[in-house]
């Protein structure tokens, strides 16, 4: 898995099964958290599609309104819309630290919302997909983008190259790098 870490929400949801099932997708790709924002969401009927139990293992945060949704700092928030100026998601490439907020089902993201966005991404689809099915699609462009995956192969079958292994560097320490210019021996003034 890449560095880096990504939560996954939905606003002014409607259909608890979509959230649940949005959630375990949410936790069988590593998400670090997810949300609801302006959602009337019932935990125990989320439950019958969220069959991971992702509740028990990830933090749930609940806003009650797109002012009041509070994310990481330097947590980017991605909006997941078919909008006409959306960034095509093959297109885009994910930040590190991420949230991606879905709109309701039969409806888009609030204007409120899209404004805290700093990018609303869109899968290319003919039309609009299932809440779960939709962020599944992106949950696996991130970990495919992000991940440490061997290139596909130009041919159908299995990669031909294998991941490379990772090489560790050395000790580093910015401390040791600032303080270079002052290890010389001090002045003859000091020396006496």
């Amino acid at each position: 898995m890449s560095r880096g870490y990504f939560g996954i929400g939905v606003e002014s949801i409607s259909k608890t099964m979509n959230v649940g099932n949005l959630f375990r997708s949410a936790h069988a790709f590593g998400a670090s958290f997810v949300f609801t924002v302006a959602a009337n969401y019932k935990r125990a009927e989320g439950a019958k599609s969220d069959t991971s139990d992702a509740m028990e293992h990830l933090p749930f945060y609940s806003f009650p309104d797109a002012p009041s949704l509070l994310l990481p700092q330097g947590c980017k928030l991605v909006g997941i819309e078919l909008m006409d100026d959306s960034i095509e998601l093959p297109s885009f490439r994910h930040p590190g630290q991420a949230a991606y907020i879905l709109g309701p089902e039969r409806g888009e993201l609030s204007p409120e919302l899209t404004e805290r966005c700093d990018w609303v991404v869109q899968i290319p689809t003919k039309f609009c997909v299932n809440v779960g099915i939709a962020g599944a699609i992106v949950m696996y462009d991130r970990i495919m983008s992000t991940g440490r995956f061997p290139r596909r192969a130009d041919r159908p079958g299995p990669p031909i190259e294998e991941i490379p292994e990772h090489l560790h560097g050395g000790r580093f320490s910015r401390t040791a790098k600032v303080m270079e210019p002052y290890l010389d021996t001090p002045p003859d003034a000091y020396n006496d």
